[in-house]
C-alpha cells in the first residue's frame, strides 16, 4: 500500500484536528479520515460554535430589549431578523471550519473525506461518498469520532429536526415558535431553550431529576434555575416522559411524576430533545478488530491506547465528559506519546461551563461529592451584589463558591454562577492544577474594580473572612 503512515485519525471534531495538528506539528507523518464534507466534527459544524454564536446574538437582542434603557440608553424596540442572525452564525461556522482545513494544509496533514472503519490493525478503511474504497497503512489508529444524539431512553421518538428537533434541528428553526417544549435540563437544553426563550418563545423544560443541571453544585443549580425563572422558562422536575409524538402542526408531551402520579400533556410548536448524547462507533467495525467495549463507550488504558496495540480512542467516545476540551487535551496527549514523549491529562481540573447569561463555570468536585466522599472541607462564598464592577454593568445575579480541604487549604473544587463565569473560572483551574491553597488565591492581588474580585473574596471568605461583606 502506497498510504503508509505514522498515525491515521479517524474524525476532525477538536480532538481529531488537535491530535492530528500536533502529530504532524512532533514531526510524524499524519492523515486524517472524516466522514462529513466539512471539517470540525459536531463541536464546529452543529454544536459549541454555532450555539454559542446564537447565545451572544439573542443575548445582545434581549440587552437591547430590556437592559440599556437602565443605563440611560433610550433606544425603539429592537426588531429582530432571525435570517440575518442566522446568517451570523453560518459565517461563524464556515470561519472556523474553513481554519481547521487551512490548519491541516499548513501542517501537511494529508485529508480523506469518507467513512473510515478498521478492518484490523495497522489499516484504515475509506469509503468515499461515491462507495469507492482506499486502504490506508497506519502504524498508529486514533479513533476521535465524537458523539451523536442520544433520544429519550425506553422511548421511540422520531425526530425530524422540524417538529421535533434535536440541538441540530434548534439551531435552524426559520421562524421563532410561540412554545417551545425541551426534554432535559442539561447543559444543551439550557441553552438552547435560552436563545429561543430570548427571541420570545414560550420554553417549558421537562426534567426527569429533581434538578437541572445535573452533577452540578446544589447551590448553583437552584440559584441558577431561580434565575431562569425571572427569565420566563418555565420547568417540571422530577418528570418521566413518557411519549412524544406530532400533534396537528406542532407537537405534544406526555410525563408523569417520577414518584408516581397523574399524566400531563403539553402541547408545543417545537420539541426540543436534549436528554444528552451517547459515544459514536458506527460503522467503524471495532468488534470485527477486536477492540473491547463498555456500555457502548470505547475501553482504553491509562494512555488511550485500547486492547489492540497501536489503536487509540479520544474524546466522547471513552469514559469521561463530553466536552471538547477534554478531548483536545486528550489528542495532545496521545499525539505526544506516539512522538516517545510523556503525554499527560488531569482530569481533576476539568472546567465546565455553560453558556447561557448569566454563565455558570465550575471546576473540581462539588459540595455534594465531598460529601459522598467523606471529605472534610470547608465553604466560602461571595455574592456579585457586593462587587463594584457587577454593581456598575448591572450584573448583580450570582455567586462565587469556593471548596477547599478542611485540613491542608487545598482547593477542590470552585463553582460560579454570574456574568462571565466562562472567563473568570480559569484562575481557579490554574490554581487547582498547581496543587494551590485558598489562601494563596486569596493573597493574590486582584485588579478592582473587576467581576474577578468576587472570586478572590469567595477565597478569603473559605481560609478567612471577605473584605466587602
Amino acid at each position: 500500500m502506497s498510504n503508509e503512515y505514522d498515525v491515521v485519525v479517524i474524525g476532525s471534531g477538536p480532538g481529531g484536528y488537535v491530535c492530528a495538528i500536533k502529530a504532524a506539528q512532533l514531526g510524524l507523518k499524519t492523515a486524517v479520515v472524516e466522514k462529513n464534507p466539512t471539517f470540525g466534527g459536531t463541536c464546529l459544524n452543529v454544536g459549541c460554535i454555532p450555539s454559542k454564536a446564537l447565545l451572544h446574538a439573542s443575548e445582545m437582542f434581549e440587552e437591547a430589549g430590556h437592559g440599556l434603557e437602565k443605563l440611560g440608553i433610550k433606544t425603539s424596540a429592537p426588531k429582530l431578523d432571525l435570517k440575518a442572525m442566522m446568517g451570523h452564525k453560518d459565517t461563524t461556522v464556515k470561519a472556523n471550519v474553513d481554519g481547521v482545513a487551512f490548519l491541516f494544509k499548513k501542517n501537511k496533514i494529508e485529508t480523506f473525506h469518507g467513512t473510515g472503519s478498521i478492518p484490523k490493525a495497522g489499516q484504515v478503511l475509506v469509503i468515499d461518498s461515491k462507495g469507492a474504497g482506499e486502504t490506508l497503512a497506519a502504524k498508529n489508529i486514533v479513533i476521535a469520532t465524537g458523539s451523536d444524539v442520544a433520544g429519550i431512553p425506553g422511548l421511540d421518538v422520531k425526530i425530524d429536526e422540524k417538529v421535533i428537533v434535536s440541538s441540530t434541528g434548534a439551531l435552524v428553526l426559520s421562524k421563532v415558535p410561540a412554545k417551545m417544549i425541551v426534554v432535559g435540563g442539561g447543559v444543551i437544553g439550557l441553552e438552547m431553550g435560552s436563545v429561543w426563550n430570548r427571541l420570545g418563545t414560550e420554553v417549558t423544560v421537562v426534567e426527569y431529576l429533581d434538578t437541572i443541571l445535573g452533577g452540578m453544585d446544589g447551590d448553583v443549580s437552584k440559584q441558577f434555575q431561580r434565575m431562569l425563572k425571572k427569565q420566563g422558562m418555565t420547568f417540571h422536575l422530577s418528570s418521566k416522559v413518557t411519549d412524544v409524538k406530532k400533534s396537528g402542526k406542532g407537537a405534544a408531551v406526555m410525563f408523569e411524576p417520577v414518584a408516581g402520579g397523574d399524566a400531563q400533556k403539553l402541547d408545543a410548536d417545537i420539541v426540543l430533545v436534549a436528554t444528552g448524547r451517547r459515544p459514536y462507533s458506527d460503522g467503524l467495525g471495532l468488534e470485527e478488530a477486536g477492540i473491547e467495549m463498555d456500555r457502548g463507550k470505547i475501553k482504553t488504558d491509562g494512555h488511550w491506547q485500547t486492547n489492540i496495540k497501536g489503536i487509540y480512542a479520544i474524546g466522547d467516545v471513552i469514559d469521561g465528559p463530553m466536552l471538547a476540551h477534554k478531548a483536545e487535551d486528550e489528542g495532545v496527549a496521545v499525539a505526544e506519546i506516539l512522538a516517545g514523549q510523556a503525554g499527560h491529562v488531569n482530569y481533576g481540573v476539568i472546567p465546565g461551563v455553560v453558556y447561557t447569561q448569566p454563565e455558570v463555570a465550575s471546576v473540581g468536585q462539588t459540595e455534594e461529592e465531598l460529601k459522598a466522599g467523606g471529605i472534610e472541607y470547608v465553604v466560602g462564598k461571595f455574592p456579585f451584589t457586593a462587587n463594584g464592577r457587577a454593581r456598575a454593568m448591572n450584573r448583580t445575579e450570582g455567586l462565587v463558591k469556593i471548596l477547599a480541604d478542611k485540613t491542608t487549604d487545598r482547593v477542590l473544587g470552585v463553582h460560579i454562577v454570574g456574568f462571565g463565569a466562562g472567563e473568570m473560572i480559569h484562575e481557579a483551574a490554574v490554581l487547582m492544577e498547581f496543587g494551590g491553597s485558598s489562601e494563596d488565591l486569596a493573597r493574590t492581588c486582584h485588579a478592582h474594580p473587576t467581576m474577578s474580585e468576587a472570586v478572590r473574596e469567595a477565597a478569603l471568605a473559605t481560609f478567612d473572612k471577605p473584605l466587602h461583606i
